[in-house]
């Protein structure tokens, strides 16, 4: 249950990826013979395919080793292509940190950024984004959905605010894309990053959506590849496996996410009558289908975590691994340090069945027990109903 982390490779995306590790192996750039070709028309299949997920032209998808990589193109190369340096960025203060500290290096540039707060469900308020705009913004840059606590953003409000002011407007939808119903045009983004692997899709791969007419530096240059926007031999197995990945997400994502949905109700639901003194962080009803994020009081998040046997679980943001300070997402909806530390994030995904979710809620019960039978910090030691 730690779906946010990552997901397995589906079976159908392994298979289609195999024979262009083999008897397909050709490179898509060598145009003047069949390998060449036949690469490249997989290459073009695929683009195809990770466009129809979002509602894009395939002309307006760039292919990256990743999210991470899909985040500095949109933030480097906007403010790059800008003659004589500056500008403003505005943004969240629960940006993934592949926002948040490339932000902080453009900043020893010379460019100035905003950091908007979020309220106590983590949802930025349009109007926020509104008044942070001026006259030398040359970006607004907001998750789609914050992976940690779940919180969807009003991503169409402000994308109707930053077409208004005719600022670009790009926004991570890494945990968003394969989830939610998304449309580029419906949204008014701009730039897009996205990644395979969050929707059971290989590692490795991932892309930008950048609009017709968005001007975008390159930040890796060389042979020219994807439009002069992103130089490199192409990953074609993993850019085969994206495309099927997509493909198999845009047939099946409302069933998905309807099934997923009520599994996290049904975990909701089971832990809130086993447990006392439990917390849901982030919003109610904008999250993420699959989202679950609670705070247990009185225990340590990572002693449930490892007291929870057989169950795949995480504190939060994979990319936090081995940080032991408190979230800052949970710090930003004003939850105290010393609660926070009794963070667990369950991602639940494909192969979770209602099953699993009674035996998750026994495991964690057990877990909360135990702990807050030895916790200084629980009074009067009655950790559940």
């Amino acid at each position: 249950m730690d779906h946010h982390a990552t997901t397995p490779t589906l079976p159908e995306v392994v298979e289609e990826m195999l024979p262009y590790f083999s008897e397909k192996f050709g490179n898509p750039a060598s145009a003047t013979h069949q390998f060449g070709e036949t690469a490249a028309a997989a290459v073009d299949r695929a683009r195809s395919l990770v466009a129809g997920l979002i509602g894009a032209n395939p002309q307006e998808i760039v292919f990256t080793s990743g999210a991470t990589e899909s985040n500095n193109l949109a933030l480097r190369g906007v403010t790059r292509i800008r003659k004589g340096g500056g500008g403003h960025i505005v943004t969240s203060v629960i940006e993934h940190q592949a926002i948040l500290e490339t932000l902080d290096e453009l900043e020893q540039d010379g460019i100035r950024v905003t950091r908007l707060g979020v309220d106590r469900f983590g949802r930025v308020d349009p109007e926020k984004v509104r008044e942070a705009i001026d006259a030398e913004t040359i970006l607004v840059s907001i998750q789609f959905a914050n992976g940690e606590i779940g919180t969807v953003q009003p991503i169409a409000e402000i994308g109707r605010i930053t077409r208004e002011r005719r600022i670009p407007f790009h926004t991570d939808a890494v945990q968003a894309a394969g989830r939610l119903k998304i449309r580029v045009v419906d949204c008014g983004v701009d730039l897009m990053s996205l990644s395979a692997h969050k929707m059971y899709g290989p590692k490795g791969i991932g892309a930008l959506y950048v609009r017709k007419g968005i001007r975008v530096a390159p930040q890796i240059t060389g042979g020219g590849q994807e439009g002069n926007l992103r130089s490199g031999t192409l990953n074609v197995p993993a850019i085969v496996g994206f495309g099927k990945a997509c493909e198999m997400a845009r047939e099946g994502a409302e069933a998905e996410a309807e099934r997923v949905s009520k599994l996290r109700d049904r975990l909701w639901d089971s832990l809130r009558r086993r447990i006392t003194d439990i917390r849901l962080n982030g919003h109610p009803d904008h999250r993420l289908p699959n989202n679950l994020h609670c705070i247990f009081r009185y225990v340590d998040g990572e002693a449930v975590v490892r007291g929870a046997d057989g169950v795949a679980l995480s504190t939060g943001s994979a990319c936090s691994t081995g940080d032991h300070e408190p979230s800052y997402v949970i710090r930003s909806l004003g939850v105290a340090d010393e609660e926070s530390r009794g963070s667990v994030r369950f991602g639940l995904g494909r192969s979770n069945t209602d099953e699993q979710v009674d035996q998750v809620a026994e495991r964690i019960e057990k877990a909360v027990r135990r702990l807050r039978e030895i916790s200084p910090l629980a009074p009067e030691k009655k950790p559940v109903r």
